[in-house]
This record gives structure tokens, C-alpha cells and sequence, in this order.
């Protein structure tokens, strides 16, 4: 239910605003999620085409690709908001099949990666995000702001002069103008206003149109002209199942970005799928496909404060009809003015808490190692993908070696029944590795007789660690001394029942 204010002016709650129907009601809201969708359309058209150049097919595929994804999800999708279209990543893992194969085996990679999508999805690939830490996500989000600003500097070598004064005025309209009025985004601003600058004045600057050929005619349904065969099925796998891969993570870590910007919940289940549903759209209709793209999502609720799925669907229509019936108008579109804005949107994107000296310095050293290892490796292989990939190896790593130091092993020797016993308490979690130093924590030359290894306060979680008590024994036994282990909980005694003996000593 929506609260008023001192003023009398209704305020919504995160989930309210992402209410379809009552955006519809609501002319303000609406006003809001038709600009954000046109000012996103606008910034699509130069990357699209730009993608389709990077994975070697005609511009009009990445065009036709982003009208069909961002139309698509906006229905099926679980992230309100969220802008899904052709993106680098899906082009620099779908290139070089074209190089080799050509178009049409192209779209049947995309087709089949959309079911891939789909069946991963159903099996809860979503449920994976929870294993992704805090760190990576920072290092994610971090390392696309540096991506989506490097991807700016060729266009700013190498050109007219003019062009370095037309993206500070496009800088000084997209930072300023929010702070003297949010009714209209500031990015839509600053593309009108340069390109009536630029044409106006006559002013010759690279623009839209020096991308590449625009369409002049609507997409249409085609099959791709492939023989079904087990060969091309060998061919096309290896590219789906990247693609489909690459697209789920770079969508579900976008769509958790903007969980964090909207202060919402989505359905990442729904999501996962949707992608897939979305992607084989696509390839019917002749696209490249795509995934979630961070850039434009962020200049959707970000920059322009959409937050439905009416700006993804209105981003989509726009496109078409932009580069279909105004295309001779949106070719003068200054380059510089969308250089601007995604500039913007690298600045906005990145995460500068994280790297402020006070932050560094209360943040653990391998919190900190991870961040780095996620923007190292993703700006430097430009793949997301890779850069999550290790990140998330790396916290992995940092976190056994963290929690292998948390097992300490404590020894008294005291006589029961007129027998000299060593008795050591071990205190911790053994796994693979905190149980591999296990082995040199005990005195077994110099220990008496009897020796008795307490685990009431541990707990065995893999086969490392029955390996190493195997080992343990083993060298009590070869030094002529009993050794029995107790207080282990039901389910350590089980596993060790189940593999102790049967390993190997392990020494």
C-alpha cells in the first residue's frame, strides 16, 4: 500500500515500482520508463553494431538480436528492468564458428545454446550464485566499469578535434543536469543536444551512421540451413555450451547488481530461463543472441530510474523502429554524445567504497587479493566469464587456507590404571586442508604406549582426513603403540566406518 508524504505526494515502496499495472496508471512513472527505454535504444544501436563487427557477421544481426532479446525478456525474464541484448561477451565466444562455419551454423549454436539455457535453468544452475562471494562481486562490477571505459578510448584517438569539447559538454550535461533536475534523463539530453550541435553547425565528427549499414526492413523468421546430423551437432556444442554458460553468469551477476541498485528481489530461476527462451527467439529470427548487458542495464535504472519491464520492452521497439524508420536521423547521432554517456555509466557502475584507502585497510588482505585476481583477469582476457571464474577460485583457495589454521591440537600425558596415556584433543573442521598438517601435529617416537586421539570437538568432512588418521595410525602401529580415537560425531564415525583402511596410508 503506498504511504503519503508531508507534501502529499505518493511514495512506493522498491516492489511497488516494479508494478507494470501501475506504472500504466501512473503518468509520471510512465513518462520515466518511456524515456529510460528510448535513451537505452539509442546507446544499443553504436554496440550492437560494434558487436556484430567483433564476432564477424552483418550489423543488422546484432541489431535484429537486441530488438528480439530485450522484446523477449521483457515477458519472460525475472528481472524487472534488467536490458538483455547482443553483448561482446557472446561475440568474442560465438567469432570464431563464424570464421570457421559460417551464418548459418551460427544461429544453430545460438538455438541450441537457448535450450542449453533453458534445461540449466529448470536444474537450478541459479542456485549457484550463492557461492559467488561478496569480493567477486565487487571485482565483477569493478572490472566492467573498466571495460565499458576502455571500450571508449578508440573512440576518442584519432579523430577531429571537435570531438574532445563535444564529449566534455556531453560529460557536463550527464553529471550536472541531475542535480538541477531528474525530468528528463540526463543521457537523452545529452544526445539531442549534441547531435542538433553537430548538425546544425555543420560540424563533421564521426557519428552512428560511420558504424555501419542500418536495416530498412523488419527482421523475419528463418531456419538455418544446417544438416541435422550428429557432425553438426559436434561442430555447434562446444560454442552453445560456452555461450550458454557465459550468457547465464554475465546475466545472473547483472541481475544480482541491480537487485542491490533497485533494493528488490528477483525470480534468477525465472531469469535463467528466460534467457534461454529469449536466445532461441533470437536465433529464429535471425540474431546473434545475447545476455543481460550491465552498461545499458545500469543506464536504465541507474541513470534514467526505470524500474519495470516496460523500459526493456519500449528499449527493444525503439531500436526497430529507430534504425528501421529513422534511420537516416539516428545516423547523425555524434559518436561523442554516446561516449559520454557510457563514460558515465563506467563511473557510475564502478564501485569507489572499495577502493578508498579506509576500506583497504579494514578489509581482510584476501578479500582484497580476491577483488584484484576478478579485475585483473577479466579486464585482461576482456572475458567475464574467466574473471568470475578464478575470483571465485581464489576465494576458494583463501578461504581453506584461512580456515586450516582454525585446528589446533593440544596434548597431556597422564596415567590411567597405572598406564602412561598421551591424549590429544583435536579442535576444528578437517578437510583436505587443515587434515594434511594433521599428520605431524603428534610425538609418535616419543609418546607412551597408549595414545588416545579425542575428536569430540572436530568434525571429518572428507577423505583427506580419514587418510590422514589412517596414516596417523599407522605410524603408532609401526612404532609398537596403541591408538584409539574417540568422540567422533555419527556422521565422522560413519565415514570413517565406511572409508577408514580402504585409502592407502597416505605417508
Amino acid at each position: 500500500m503506498a504511504v503519503k508524504t508531508a507534501g502529499d505526494a505518493p511514495a512506493f515502496t522498491p516492489e511497488q515500482l516494479q508494478s507494470v499495472r501501475g506504472t500504466l496508471m501512473s503518468p509520471r512513472r510512465l513518462k520515466t520508463e518511456v524515456l529510460a527505454g528510448l535513451v537505452v535504444a539509442l546507446a544499443l544501436i553504436p554496440e550492437a553494431i560494434a558487436f556484430s563487427i567483433i564476432a564477424g557477421v552483418d550489423p543488422r544481426i546484432g541489431l535484429f538480436a537486441s530488438f528480439t532479446m530485450a522484446v523477449t525478456i521483457a515477458f519472460v525474464g525475472g528481472r524487472p528492468a534488467m536490458i538483455s541484448a547482443a553483448t561482446g561477451a557472446i561475440a568474442l565466444v560465438i567469432a570464431p564458428l563464424v570464421k570457421s562455419h559460417g551464418v548459418d551454423y551460427f544461429i544453430a549454436a545460438v538455438i541450441l545454446a537457448g535450450i542449453f539455457q533453458i534445461v540449466l535453468g529448470l536444474a537450478g544452475v541459479a542456485k549457484l550464485m550463492r557461492f559467488i562471494p561478496r569480493s567477486v562481486m565487487v571485482g565483477f562490477v569493478n572490472a566492467l566499469a573498466i571495460l565499458i571505459l576502455m571500450s571508449q578510448v578508440p573512440e576518442l584517438l584519432g579523430v577531429p578535434w571537435l570531438v574532445y569539447p563535444l564529449t566534455a559538454l556531453g560529460l557536463l550535461i550527464v553529471f550536472g543536469l541531475p542535480k538541477l533536475t531528474r525530468a528528463v534523463p540526463a543521457p537523452l539530453v545529452a544526445i539531442v543536444a549534441l547531435t542538433m550541435i553537430t548538425v546544425f553547425a555543420a560540424v563533421a565528427v564521426p557519428t552512428v551512421g560511420d558504424k555501419g549499414d542500418l536495416p530498412d526492413s523488419l527482421p523475419s523468421l528463418i531456419i538455418p540451413d544446417v544438416p541435422i546430423c550428429l557432425e553438426t551437432l559436434q561442430i555447434i556444442f562446444p560454442f552453445a555450451l560456452a555461450m550458454a554458460f557465459v550468457g547465464l553468469l554475465e546475466s545472473l551477476m547483472t541481475a544480482k547488481l541491480v537487485d542491490d541498485v533497485t533494493d528488490t528481489r528477483s525470480h534468477k530461476t525465472r531469469e535463467a530461463w528466460g534467457q534461454g527462451v529469449a536466445n532461441i527467439v533470437t536465433g529464429f529470427f535471425g540474431g546473434m543472441g545475447g545476455c543481460a548487458m550491465i552498461g545499458q542495464t545500469m543506464i536504465n535504472v541507474k541513470a534514467s530510474g526505470a524500474r519495470t519491464r516496460i523500459s526493456t520492452f519500449l528499449a527493444g521497439v525503439f531500436l526497430l523502429v529507430l534504425v528501421v524508420v529513422l534511420g537516416d536521423i539516428v545516423s547523425l547521432i555524434p559518436m561523442a554524445a554516446l561516449v559520454a554517456v557510457m563514460i558515465f555509466v563506467s563511473v557510475a557502475t564502478f564501485d569507489w567504497h572499495s577502493i578508498r584507502p579506509r576500506t583497504l585497510k579494514m578489509m581482510p588482505r584476501s578479500e582484497t587479493m580476491v577483488m584484484i585476481a576478478t579485475v585483473t583477469v577479466t579486464v585482461a582476457t576482456h572475458n567475464l566469464a574467466i574473471g568470475v571464474g578464478v575470483g571465485v577460485l581464489v576465494a576458494m583457495v583463501m578461504f581453506a587456507r584461512r580456515v586450516a589454521h582454525f585446528v589446533t591440537v593440544e596434548r597431556s600425558v597422564t596415567t590411567i590404571g597405572g598406564h602412561e596415556t598421551a591424549t590429544y584433543v583435536v579442535d576444528g573442521e578437517l578437510f583436505f586442508a587443515s587434515s594434511n598438517d594433521l599428520y605431524t601435529e603428534f610425538d609418535y617416537a616419543l609418546d607412551p604406549e597408549h595414545v588416545v586421539i579425542d575428536m569430540h570437538a572436530s568434525h571429518l568432512w572428507d577423505a583427506s582426513t580419514i587418510a590422514a588418521l589412517d596414516a596417523i595410525t599407522e605410524k603408532y602401529h609401526h612404532h609398537g603403540k596403541d591408538v584409539l580415537i574417540v568422540g567422533l560425531n555419527d556422521a565422522s564415525l560413519l565415514m570413517r566406518e565406511r572409508l577408514g583402511g580402504k585409502l592407502g596410508a597416505g605417508h
